[in-house]
């Protein structure tokens, strides 16, 4: 069981471990995204943890590192003894076995990829204050939320050279995207969507996602949107007054339009078949998230004074659509 000073250190350092005491009914897991400079090589690696029984469904304790392909949409599973999972609990250091994660590189030995990559610039994460203590507010101080999320880094520059499958890569002017989740389990449906490849402002970073908040013996629909853009973060979420304008969601499209202290944001999202990554339950990592790097995100923001600031095409983007979106699109939100 966690204490209540090593509660209040995770949300001071969402980029840490928050692990520390858990034996069961836990997971974490960093979501690490690498591109070249010119997008042809993109990979989505994420190292994590799973505790958890042993069930039909489930393998039980492990240590993970999954891998994507952002071109081809395969997908790979590796597992690990918990014993050969080492993370520190205070900053962004983790070992799964023989790859190591930190804010200064990332060193895999995978067999789909094998090398360093270096980041190049200074990590960019969402601002923890006292009084929005990083991407989920306040909502982040409940210790008994079902999924917790934090921003590691908007963006970052990235150098080096990976072997992928055999053949070298070289990764140096690319750029890269750490985001994580840790908690119990995912939530029972959600959208997902980023990018840091915006073509109207190479210096932006749209992050957005909309799930069911289980809360008390109910459910609201939450959602926590943000625009970093030369340093300023432009925010649309459940805790700051913002409203949906319109939420849509088929299998072809997301359209999704909100209202805020920042005025107007409108992102329309084309939905393309990516690869099957496992999720977590709290019986196990479940095979049935569709995610792709290769999606397509149509941003226009409106400021407060009804001016347009920005119309571009974010791409390289990563997309998830998951779980009850019935549901999700059933569920008023807060």
């Amino acid at each position: 069981m966690t204490s209540p000073v090593g509660f209040v250190r995770g949300v001071a350092h969402p980029e840490a471990y928050h692990g520390r005491g858990k034996r069961t009914d836990f997971f974490e897991g960093w979501y690490i995204k690498l591109v070249s400079a010119d997008m042809s090589s993109r990979w989505a690696v994420i190292p994590g943890i799973f505790r958890g029984p042993r069930s039909e469904r489930g393998a039980g304790d492990h240590a993970f590192v999954q891998v994507l392909d952002g071109i081809t949409g395969r997908a790979w599973f590796h597992t690990y003894p918990v014993e050969e999972f080492v993370a520190s609990d205070c900053e962004f250091d983790v070992w799964v076995g023989p790859n190591h994660f930190t804010p200064e590189s990332v060193t895999l030995d995978l067999p789909q990829l094998v090398g360093r990559i270096d980041i190049t610039s200074p990590l960019d994460p969402w601002p923890v204050t006292l009084r929005s203590p990083g991407i989920m507010g306040w909502y982040g101080m409940v210790p008994l939320m079902e999924c917790f999320h934090g921003i590691v880094s908007f963006g970052h520059s990235l150098g080096g050279t990976l072997s992928v499958e055999g053949k070298p890569v070289d990764f140096g002017g690319g750029r890269g995207y750490i985001e994580k989740d840790w908690g119990t389990a995912f939530p029972a449906g959600y959208v997902w969507l980023n990018s840091n490849h915006i073509d109207a402002d190479p210096s932006a970073c749209l992050i957005a996602s909309v799930a069911i908040i289980p809360w008390l013996r109910s459910s609201f629909r939450g959602f926590i949107v943000g625009l970093r853009r030369e340093g300023e973060l432009l925010t649309w979420t459940t805790y700051n007054g913002s409203r949906e304008r319109e939420l849509h969601i088929d299998d072809s499209h997301i359209r999704w339009s909100l209202e805020g202290p920042h005025g107007v944001l409108e992102l329309t999202a084309e939905r393309k078949r990516g690869g099957l990554l496992k999720a977590p339950l709290r019986t196990g990592m479940i095979e049935r998230v569709d995610e792709t790097l290769d999606a397509e995100v149509k941003i226009r923001h409106i400021d407060t004074a009804g001016v347009e600031t920005l119309v571009g095409v974010g791409r390289c983007a990563g997309m998830e659509v998951f779980g009850d979106i019935d549901r999700l699109l059933g569920t008023k939100s807060r």
